[in-house]
């Protein structure tokens, strides 16, 4: 059964001449689990907006939503759920049975009904232990579970997510997207969700609708869409199983889990082991540009600590990645080395000179520059092209060279076409895009990154790997606190846990990844069992096209 239909519909923001939406024609069936997958600023997030009337962007909007009998004479508010990739923004209470009730009230249900249906959600959803807790005191993963159980409590008939797990780490997602699937599964309750992150949701989806400047090119199930997208751009961004299929030039059913890539490689392989060897690293002789001894901190003194004997080393030219779990403490301590956050006992230098002789903003000085975890932060202006201008200048840049030097970055980035909107309308992968560009403008020596990767497609974020590659040979120092796996293993020079307010199982990524069970990427996990040393999808390749003699 049909729960809503969309026709030709077209969007285009204020002050804009591109369309962000254009002749969009969709099916959305009743009960259905939908994917809706593509670039960043592709439209997704506009296209979700504008199924629930009241997150509507402002703009002008052409075609028909064409909503079913399901939802009655007209859409209530509550019979669409939505859940943004920041809880923080959705979060309206200060305490999580607030949270819970809040939509419960505004329906006008008895203190009894609200009652039940709150204590069913907290049991359903896992979080009755922290029923009288503030919100304020939950991890990001706990939030997020909030916002979801908040959204479903009052029964939906359609759930929307917009990069749900963008800020959580990777096991924290697996089983926030395991508890989606629940929702629709258990209840019948119609998913639409956008992810960037497509290796644990992909194969889940009854269909993956594909977009790309605004418009549909595809719709069917995963397996299909692997077939019809094989040399898309955007095949890139799909899970490792179904691009190990297609570069090692197989044909057949795609495989597009975890699962089904194990049973693809060990088709080919059967019981025969496989070695990948790599190149050997070169080692970095550089001096220290950062050096931290026995740190110690917490937010206050009755508090536990989040930093426990906290030590590293890192050197100039390196890129150094860090993974831990939600509320591990990884922001804390890039605020920590940015000087942000003061340690109570403990030792920084910044290339051999104490942190604390950095005066008057002189550690910001083309020295140290730290991108937050919220872009949003960074813009102080209305327009992309005034916030770049304006760092330029307190850089000692004159207005008409600001100018032209903003323009110039733009156009090497491919983001000229998003100077002259508001930093608050763009997605959250061109926000990300451009508050990183705003940074590099400062031309710091070392770089700290909260989430670099957030809200990119798979694309953008190889063009940023690129960079910090470009950037780490120019001697620059990048220290980058990531849940994105993938991109870790490809960056890193090094790589470490942390857990428990230190950092463990420090070392060259291959090492580090091979180490793990739960932190390691998707193609370790496909073929470890036949392919030893395979990180990477391109060594998994490279392995299955050695062995079956499809060397090019």
């Amino acid at each position: 059964m049909e729960l809503l239909k969309i026709k030709n519909l077209s969007f285009t923001y204020p002050n804009c001449d591109k369309k962000a939406l254009d002749g969009i024609d969709l099916s959305i069936e009743k009960g259905g689990f939908y994917l809706l997958c593509g670039y960043t600023g592709s439209g997704k997030t506009t296209l979700l907006k504008l199924l629930k009337p009241e997150t509507a962007p402002f703009g002008e909007k052409t075609g028909e939503i064409e909503y079913s009998d399901v939802f009655g004479s007209e859409v209530s508010p509550f019979d669409i759920g939505f859940v943004s990739q920041d809880p923080n923004e959705q979060t309206v209470t200060d305490k999580v049975w607030h949270e819970l009730t809040f939509g419960l009230e505004n329906m006008g249900l008895s203190k009894k009904e609200i009652r039940l249906k709150t204590g069913e959600a907290a049991s359903y959803f896992g979080i009755a232990e922290k029923f009288n807790c503030s919100t304020d005191s939950l991890s990001g993963g706990e939030k997020q579970l909030l916002t979801l159980a908040g959204a479903v409590v009052t029964n939906p008939k359609l759930l929307i997510l917009d990069e749900p797990t963008s800020q959580l780490d990777p096991i924290t997602a697996v089983s926030f997207i395991d508890t989606i699937r629940r929702v629709n599964r258990d209840f019948g309750i119609t998913v639409i969700i956008a992810e960037h992150r497509l290796e644990d949701v992909f194969s889940l989806a009854d269909r993956v609708i594909a977009m790309d400047a605004g418009k549909k090119i595809a719709c069917d199930t995963p397996e299909n869409v692997c077939s019809l997208l094989k040399d898309s751009r955007l095949f890139m961004g799909f899970p490792s199983s179904a691009r190990i299929w297609r570069d090692s030039g197989s044909s057949g059913r795609c495989p597009v889990s975890v699962r089904e890539g194990k049973a693809f490689i060990k088709e080919i392989f059967g019981e025969h082991i496989a070695e990948y060897v790599p190149e050997k690293s070169e080692i970095n002789e550089s001096p220290e540009a950062l050096n931290v001894k026995g740190v110690w901190f917490r937010y206050e003194k009755d508090l536990p600590d989040v930093l426990r004997d906290f030590s590293l080393s890192v050197k100039k030219g390196e890129i150094f990645g860090i993974l831990g779990s939600n509320g591990v403490g990884k922001t804390t301590l890039l605020k920590v080395l940015a000087g942000l956050n003061k340690p109570y006992s403990g030792k920084i230098r910044v290339f051999d000179k104490k942190i604390e002789d950095y005066k008057r903003g002189a550690l910001y000085k083309s020295c140290v520059a730290l991108l937050p975890q919220d872009p949003k932060t960074v813009f102080i202006k209305s327009t992309v092209r005034e916030d770049l201008e304006d760092i330029l200048i307190n850089c000692g840049a004159k207005k008409d060279d600001a100018r032209k030097k903003a323009e110039e970055t733009a156009a090497g980035f491919g983001i000229t076409e998003l100077l002259g909107k508001n930093p608050y309308d763009l997605s959250g992968g061109e926000r990300q895009k451009c508050a990183m560009i705003k940074l590099l403008l400062t031309d710091p020596e070392i770089i700290m990154l909260d989430e670099p990767t957030k809200g990119l497609d798979a694309y953008s974020k190889n063009r940023l790997i690129e960079l910090l590659n470009s950037l780490k040979n120019e001697g620059k120092t990048i220290i980058a606190v990531t849940h994105d796996i993938e991109f870790a293993a490809a960056v890193s020079s090094r790589t470490a846990l942390l857990f428990d307010g230190e950092l463990i199982a420090e070392g060259e990524p291959r090492e580090f990844f091979k180490a793990n069970t739960f932190y390691t990427t998707a193609a370790y996990r496909i073929a470890n069992e036949n392919i030893k040393n395979a990180v990477f999808c391109s060594e998994v390749c490279a392995a299955v096209k050695e062995y079956t003699g499809k060397n090019e």
